[in-house]
């Protein structure tokens, strides 16, 4: 279940044309599936999307937004090296603040991911102002850019605002850890490549103490495994800056060479906070779109309807009462079957579909362990197979409304030399309920009375 299925099945039930009878056919031959309509439906549109014109919508739809997104994520990567390139930027005459750094990797992230959070939480509301404010969320704005005939298409598509919701916080995530790349990327880069001298500095009032418990603190995670990446109190007493004039302190100047030391702290922060972390959002996030998308599955117009035709029997009324009786016909007679027993050892249909048996039987509440369609486009050789592996007693349904041929006197003289009974039934169309007509009926009485077989017996 993913967001192609989704637009598939919206596509699909757009464009609709299958009938009552061939969702009920779906639905009875998908037994596998039942009580599970998104599984149902899943199935269903695997079934039917042959019958969508190319391209999809879906991939029209995920070809658009993959676009958007890697050009976006792109950008904040590029946006996220250059901001950790600036905030690491040493002219050799003061020290890098890395108070600044600290803000972008923890701070800046913690903020964003609370956001993140409350918004997952109100994501149900269509005008979330915290998704809305997302950068992702001006990811449709880029649609003004795509040829126009795009643009109608992607334009009439109406997706559950819930849904919308979770593609935009997702999507945030994938640009929030371009961005966090970026810097992380930025800083080993300029570690690597220069002597980078970092201090800290503030005008609060904090001792080296203070500030050394609350690092402490900010390495909870890693503390106690890599405890070189957490500055000692002699390192932060010796690389606190003062800005007085231009010129550094005497003691910074002489510990020089051990004020790099910090970018240990500074990478362990980023991939934390920046990286593991916004990970760990963007994989809720992932969850929270599949539960969006399985939701906006059961609210899309036209489900309800398909879900009820799948797994709602057509109603056909017939005696509940076992009545056999021998009806007159002038000089002969037809043996009548006035109602059906639950279960026949083979169910039959003269040029009926062996999926629209299943739903004829299923309206009938007849169950069989053998179906077959006979007669129609089967050859003789086919049909005496399927007399061949036909016993007891068989169900054989005919159209009411196609009087009987020849054909079907001759496949039913070689059948009841096989079995020990057949039941012939006309039945009408699905829209009529597969009621007929007694004129109907008549005609078959009539030409199944000129063989006058103990056999053979007419429902009527």
């Amino acid at each position: 279940m993913n967001l192609k299925s989704y637009l598939d099945l919206y596509e699909l039930l757009q464009t609709d044309t299958t009938t009552r009878e061939e969702n009920r056919a779906f639905g009875l031959t998908h037994v596998v599936v039942k009580n599970r309509p998104i599984e149902q439906l899943l199935a269903w549109v695997n079934e039917h999307r042959a019958k969508l014109k190319k391209p999809l919508l879906s991939e029209t739809f995920s070809s658009y937004l993959y676009g958007v997104t890697l050009t976006l994520t792109l950008i904040a990567f590029v946006l996220g090296f250059l901001s950790g390139v600036g905030l690491l930027s040493y002219s050799g005459h003061e020290p890098v603040n890395v108070i600044y750094f600290m803000v972008m990797v923890v701070f800046f992230p913690l903020f964003t991911m609370t956001l993140t959070l409350i918004s997952m939480i109100r994501a149900n509301t269509a005008q979330s102002l915290l998704v809305h404010i997302s950068p992702a969320f001006w990811m449709e704005k880029i649609l003004y850019f795509l040829p126009h005939k795009m643009q109608e298409n992607l334009k009439e598509v109406k997706i559950n605002p819930l849904l919308t919701n979770w593609i935009v916080i997702m999507r945030s995530q994938i640009i929030a850890l371009a961005f966090s790349f970026g810097l992380l990327l930025a800083l080993l880069g300029m570690v690597a490549t220069k002597d980078i001298a970092f201090a800290w500095s503030t005008t609060l009032s904090i001792s080296p103490e203070s500030f050394h418990r609350f690092l402490n603190t900010v390495a909870f995670s890693w503390r106690e495994y890599y405890p070189s990446a957490v500055p000692s109190v002699e390192l932060i007493e010796q690389s606190q800056y003062f800005r007085l004039g231009d010129k550094l302190s005497e003691e910074m100047i002489t510990n020089a060479s051990k004020l790099g030391e910090w970018w240990k702290f500074l990478a362990f922060a980023t991939i934390f906070y920046a990286i593991i972390l916004r990970f760990g959002i963007y994989l809720l996030s992932v969850f929270g779109l599949k539960r969006a998308i399985k939701k906006s599955f059961l609210t899309l117009n036209g489900v309800k309807r398909l879900l009820s035709e799948m797994n709602e029997p057509i109603i056909s009324t017939h005696s509940s009462r076992d009545e056999k009786k021998f009806m007159p016909n002038n000089d002969s007679y037809i043996q009548v079957v006035s109602s059906l027993d639950t279960s026949y050892d083979v169910v039959q249909g003269w040029a009926i579909p062996k999926a629209q048996l299943v739903v004829i039987s299923d309206s009938m509440q007849v169950i069989s362990p053998k179906l077959f369609e006979v007669g129609g486009g089967n050859t003789l050789d086919e049909d005496s197979e399927i007399i061949n592996k036909s016993h007891g007693e068989v169900l054989l349904y005919v159209k009411a409304w196609e009087p009987p041929t020849m054909d079907f006197v001759d496949f039913l003289e070689e059948l009841i030399r096989r079995v020990d009974k057949v039941i012939v039934y006309p039945v009408g169309t699905s829209q009529e309920h597969y009621k007929t007509q007694s004129k109907e009926v008549e005609v078959w009485a009539r030409k199944l009375s000129t063989l006058n077989h103990k056999k053979v017996w007419l429902k009527r």
